[in-house]
């Protein structure tokens, strides 16, 4: 992978995701196709997935990330860091609503699930190219937020933002409760997306110190 590391991807059926030849729900290319041009990416259950990688992320649809990660099994998330980029969009209502939301979160369900886990959440505000490219918009001048009960765990999923994908403004909120507001910004993302008719954009937190920038 681009970052040199070593990643495997998680599903319920990895033969029914090969064998998937129509795009994905949001129209991008299914697996294979895409496989096809990083190779170095492999395939395996929940458990698998879980089992390969000394970091765990979270990238399921929020309804369905307790099932999810109950099949990658606690005994392969115990003590490793869990980040946790889903969110609790319930879209049976319209306009979309969340389903854990003012004195809970998502990521606080997934950890008193997980006890042994480190849940750090993050880079649940933007779209999938803004996480792994923040350079690509604003020339990254905008920021992303870490929130978990752990700051060694914290501070680490801090770096690998740096590290991996180029960020340069990480702001730490503080321990999991702080996930609340994280995940509540969803509703007005969404409202944006909607009126913009794309999700290429991403929140700056303007302060007095970068104000002059």
């Amino acid at each position: 992978m681009r970052s040199g590391h070593e990643v495997m991807l998680g599903t319920r059926d990895p033969d029914a995701t090969l064998a998937r030849t129509e795009p994905d729900r949001f129209g991008g290319p299914p697996f294979r196709a895409w496989n096809e041009q990083v190779p170095d990416a492999k395939l395996g259950t929940f458990s698998e997935a879980a089992a390969h990688g000394e970091v765990v992320i979270n990238a399921t649809a929020g309804d369905g990330s307790m099932d999810a990660l109950g099949l990658a099994g606690a005994e392969h998330l115990d003590g490793k860091i869990l980040m946790d980029v889903a969110n609790p969009l319930d879209f049976s209502t319209q306009p979309v609503t969340l389903f854990a939301a003012n004195d809970d979160s998502l990521a606080e369900r997934i950890q008193r699930a997980f006890p042994g886990a480190r849940v750090v959440k993050t880079l649940n505000t933007m779209t999938a190219s803004v996480m792994v490219n923040p350079g690509g918009l604003a020339g990254g001048d905008h920021h992303v937020f870490v929130s978990g009960d752990d700051p060694g765990a914290r501070a680490e999923v801090a770096g690998f933002l740096r590290e991996w994908f180029g960020w340069k403004n990480v702001i730490d909120l503080g321990d999991l409760t702080s996930a609340r507001g994280a995940e509540m910004i969803l509703p007005l993302w969404l409202r944006i997306m909607t009126g913009r008719g794309s999700p290429m954009f991403n929140f700056k937190v303007v302060t007095e110190e970068n104000a002059a920038g």
